[in-house]
């Protein structure tokens, strides 16, 4: 089977500020990290070195069996798309990156960075295939960002033109969604892709699902164990909305994503699958477990060369 990760995170340091709040990795341990005032578990406890790597996500695609992982980002990491284009250009075949811009005015002012639109096209010609926007953070309740902005109307326009892909996680339940239709509209051959299954946990997180009626918009599964951890493996909830989704956009608009790696520091990788396969219910069709866990992703993204893993036996086995 095709298995392809749809939402993941590499950074290759961790220190930043979001709403006024420290997110750093802390010494020596460099597992956890100072987040938003209390100290979590940010990376799985044997990844010492505070350093969230292509190498050891490799690592754990290939034991895994996961042929390839679209990286993506958010504000909580720092800007990493030095560290995501050297990615992209050693592993073509495994890594699709995002960049990401910093469109805070009080963050990009000091780094002398430029205006969003200027960025973006910045990025673009780095070598960057997509941008991705961390709305659920950027444009919630209370900011001054507004997600249909003329400046941010801007930015997606010239993603579109250049026939590129947006990365957008929106603020939980219908709050985007009407700004996001009109988005839709105005840009129909501007690939959407929204992240956080719609924050699948939320009230009205089905209207984020709708949006990928549209033929340009999709929709991945990044962080559905996190959403669903209370329940805990083997997330008998998140496979019902999977197939409540399925049921509102089909499935062919659908993809799986782990939200690696802060989602394996309570399950093991291959668990952030595996749920599906296992499907205790019965609730979906090998093929619809084929398209979500990677044919979707597979045609969208254009992979190709993906490379052969055969299962290894465990030493425990």
């Amino acid at each position: 089977m095709v298995i392809i990760d749809a939402h993941s995170h590499l950074w290759m340091h961790q220190n930043t500020t979001v709403d006024g709040k420290t997110i750093r990795t802390c010494s020596p341990n460099g597992s956890r990290s100072v987040f938003m005032g209390e100290v979590v578990q940010m990376l799985p406890p044997f990844m010492v070195e505070g350093q969230n790597t292509a190498r050891i996500f490799l690592s754990n695609m290939d034991y895994a069996q996961v042929g390839a992982a679209v990286v993506v980002q958010e504000m909580i990491d720092g800007l990493q798309n030095n560290y995501l284009l050297e990615v992209q250009q050693d592993h073509p075949n495994r890594f699709f990156c995002y960049g990401m811009p910093e469109l805070r005015s009080e963050m990009r002012r000091p780094l002398g960075l430029g205006t969003p639109v200027e960025q973006t096209k910045m990025l673009l010609n780095m070598g960057f295939k997509g941008i991705a926007l961390p709305g659920h953070r950027l444009f919630a309740p209370g900011s001054k960002l507004c997600i249909d902005s003329t400046e941010m109307l801007e930015v997606y326009e010239l993603i579109e033109e250049r026939d590129g892909y947006l990365s957008i996680c929106l603020y939980e339940g219908d709050y985007h969604c009407a700004a996001m239709e009109q988005i839709i509209k105005q840009f129909p051959n501007l690939k959407i892709v929204i992240g956080h299954f719609g924050m699948v946990t939320k009230k009205g997180w089905q209207k984020q699902i709708e949006l990928a009626r549209h033929k340009n918009v999709y929709v991945e599964s990044g962080g559905i164990t996190w959403l669903f951890n209370s329940e805990f493996y083997p997330f008998k909830g998140a496979v019902r909305a999977i197939r409540e989704a399925i049921d509102l956009v089909g499935v062919k608009k659908l993809m799986w994503g782990s939200d690696y790696p802060r989602t394996i520091t309570a399950i093991t990788y291959k668990m952030s699958y595996d749920f599906i396969l296992r499907d205790p219910e019965q609730l979906l069709t090998q093929e619809e477990k084929e398209a979500f866990l990677g044919l979707n992703a597979k045609r969208l993204y254009g992979f190709k060369n993906l490379p052969e893993l055969p299962y290894i036996k465990n030493m425990s086995e």
